[in-house]
């Protein structure tokens, strides 16, 4: 394990080379958001959250791709939160803060569970959920953890190597060994208190209640090869959402947004098409006046 986290810290990624993008940092309430911001702003924007392992930088294909489309794509880091509630609050402020009423989020593993806690507690905000990799209820991960407690008073590099433990160590084929190297020099970038607060959103038991959002308006974008979320919680995802789009990727492991970026950003593209005709459809009709046409 050692030998195998030095080499990932070492190894500097092509996609770390050649993304071209600078993040903003702004002091929001009590919290440091750190986000990439692109595209037009008279839009809803996808808003992408990353899994405990990542941040902002590791969707830079997708707001890069959609962006040229017209498309608004924020891209955030999961601020320093400590449970589920002081999360949706914090993400509201984000969102008011920026003249943001209504958002589709696309969200992976701990990102696409709190997107699903916003859509829950927030119903007028989400317009759609684009769910990768991800999860109802975090039970399990707490009884994988039973030292949980400590996490606040643990080392950083102790912490960063029970995070790189859950991450697939290969051989893999070239563009998920490079997704995979790319994650890793990020999860070098996080602080301890970044660390603990993702480990802790992570565990902390609680559930998905029922969303009011159509399953019509959710799409699961899972890879059917390997993730580091166990089978058995991304059933309970698709037996939540029976209605849901599908969108299941033959490969591309636990980073699918970089490994296979074309087939996520039409994948995304498709998911934002079909709401900007549902709200044309229920303008036209004079219904739900809780979705809102803009894109």
């Amino acid at each position: 394990l050692e030998a195998s986290f030095d080499t990932h810290v070492q190894h500097k990624s092509l996609f770390w080379l050649t993304s071209p993008l600078s993040s903003t940092k702004s002091n929001i309430g009590s919290k440091l958001w750190r986000y990439y911001d692109f595209g037009p702003k008279a839009v809803p924007p996808l808003i992408c959250i990353p899994g405990i392992a990542g941040t902002a930088d590791v969707y830079y294909k997708q707001i890069m791709s959609l962006s040229m489309k017209g498309y608004r794509v924020i891209s955030i880091d999961v601020p320093q939160v400590w449970n589920h509630h002081e999360w949706i609050h914090s993400f509201e402020k984000f969102l008011d803060s920026m003249n943001i009423h209504h958002v589709h989020i696309c969200g992976t593993s701990l990102g696409g569970f709190l997107a699903q806690i916003f859509a829950q507690y927030r119903p007028r905000r989400v317009k759609s959920l684009v769910l990768s990799n991800t999860f109802l209820e975090t039970h399990k991960f707490a009884a994988a953890m039973p030292w949980s407690p400590l996490v606040s008073w643990t080392p950083s590099f102790l912490l960063k190597r029970y995070l790189l433990t859950g991450i697939r160590d290969g051989p893999h084929e070239p563009f998920i060994a490079d997704s995979v190297d790319f994650v890793v020099g990020q999860v070098e970038t996080l602080s301890r208190e970044d660390l603990s607060s993702r480990l802790i959103l992570n565990v902390n038991v609680a559930s998905v209640g029922s969303l009011s959002l159509p399953d019509s308006f959710i799409t699961i974008m899972d890879t059917n090869d390997y993730s580091a979320v166990p089978r058995q919680l991304k059933d309970q995802v698709n037996e939540r959402y029976s209605s849901a789009k599908r969108a299941v990727l033959r490969t591309g492991g636990d980073f699918p947004f970089l490994s296979r970026p074309d087939e996520v950003n039409l994948t995304n593209c498709k998911t934002l098409a079909a709401t900007l005709k549902a709200s044309w459809s229920r303008t036209k009709t004079g219904s739900s006046p809780g979705f809102h046409t803009g894109w």
